[in-house]
């Protein structure tokens, strides 16, 4: 049977940490409420993590507004590696009225928790361990990157993750963690469209024959584009919320529908796309409108293979279980990372489950493993494993 790792898996000579302290700091981000689209509340949280941030590192990082969403960076002087994540989440405000943070037999669980509150928590106590060990100039080679509008396609902080991202040399993700603790070395890539048929209005009594029925065309148009799935090939394409009409004597003049494509190659995201700005109604001559495109490149595994290895190894050395890799449907922001062709690994946060589900909880024996392989992961980028280390807390 697989053995499951435990804190004691993470702690050499050299290293001891401080689970307590940690779980403390997880606490405080999760009873921050962040949903993505209360801004008020994003920005309430960008201030809570940036004050993390300066108690562990003593270093103040920036709090950048961009289209009225707030993101958390600590930006190195010469920096080799980033470390990105996201503060916002999908959970509205009140959530923690209904499932409180809580830690109880031998999982955490709330609002936030596993995706990705805790994959913050320990990205920041991983560089407190290397400042406390290494010295204060390992700050100056990496570059924290925390945004806040990861959940809604990150339109405000792509530039800003780009920008730095193009700075490094690689870039650590701290997304949760696929089952049993395996890495994401491949993401699809994403793409949203809303879809909009323009028709005309008629009394659907006196005189239907003088409309243009709007529901009918965006219903020819749904059958298309369903078509245009390729489950050979990994490439799923969703309608998903769809509207018609105004009134029920009314033949509609205008009907929406939002579509959700997903593909693991640029080429079948740009085969999708050409296709879906091709779609036109055939029994009914309605006016169709396409707004939208590709939101999110893929994470091909050739931008996470050589990273993924360097991992696999530091594993095997801290006498952890060993690594598995998985390539999953959802996206993060390091597709954007990873597009621009700098090395990418993901899924080095939370080890758990229940994203976006009322069951949505970590498990507390993974958290210091997983601290600990980031941390000799960020070293390694960075050459500053060298030299003698003391024994410290990861604090």
């Amino acid at each position: 049977m697989r053995k499951k790792p435990t804190p004691e898996d993470s702690t050499g000579p050299e290293v001891s940490g401080n689970l307590a302290l940690l779980l403390e700091d997880l606490s405080r981000l999760v009873r921050t409420e962040s949903p993505s689209t209360d801004l008020d509340a994003v920005g309430r949280s960008a201030r809570v993590v940036a004050d993390l941030v300066h108690e562990r590192l003593g270093r103040r990082p920036e709090i950048l507004c961009v289209g009225g969403v707030d993101h958390v960076l600590l930006r190195g002087a010469d920096p080799k590696v980033m470390l990105l994540g996201h503060h916002d989440t999908v959970w509205p405000l009140g959530t923690l009225d209904e499932l409180p943070y809580t830690e109880t037999a031998g999982v955490v669980s709330g609002p936030g928790c596993f995706d990705m509150k805790l994959g913050l928590v320990q990205a920041i106590h991983a560089l407190a361990w290397l400042r406390r060990c290494r010295g204060t100039g390992v700050l100056d080679q990496v570059t924290l990157l925390i945004t806040g509008d990861e959940e809604l396609g990150s339109t405000t902080s792509r530039a800003l993750i780009e920008q730095e991202a193009g700075r490094c040399r690689a870039a650590l993700v701290l997304e949760a963690a696929g089952p049993g603790g395996a890495l994401k070395t491949g993401r699809k890539g994403v793409s949203l469209y809303r879809i909009e048929v323009l028709g005309r209005a008629a009394h659907s009594g006196l005189d239907p024959e003088k409309g243009v029925n709007a529901t009918i065309a965006i219903a020819e148009v749904v059958l298309a584009i369903a078509q245009l799935a390729d489950p050979a090939a990994g490439t799923t394409v969703t309608p998903t919320v769809m509207s018609a009409g105004t009134t029920p004597n009314t033949v509609p003049a205008t009907a929406t529908v939002a579509v959700d494509v997903r593909a693991g190659t640029a080429e079948e995201q740009h085969r999708v796309d050409r296709a879906i700005r091709e779609v036109t109604p055939v029994l009914v001559p309605a006016e169709i409108r396409v707004r939208g495109g590709i939101n999110r490149p893929p994470m091909e595994r050739s931008a996470a293979a050589a990273l993924f290895g360097q991992a696999q190894r530091i594993a095997r050395r801290l006498g952890h279980p060993p690594l598995e890799e998985m390539t999953v449907g959802g996206a993060s922001d390091g597709n954007f990372t990873a597009g621009m062709g700098v090395p990418t690994l993901d899924g080095l946060g939370a080890v758990g489950g229940g994203a976006h589900a009322r069951d949505e909880h970590a498990e507390i024996a993974w958290i210091l493993p997983r601290t600990r392989l980031l941390t000799t992961l960020i070293e390694e980028i960075t050459g500053r494993s060298a030299g003698p280390q003391r024994r410290v807390e990861i604090t």
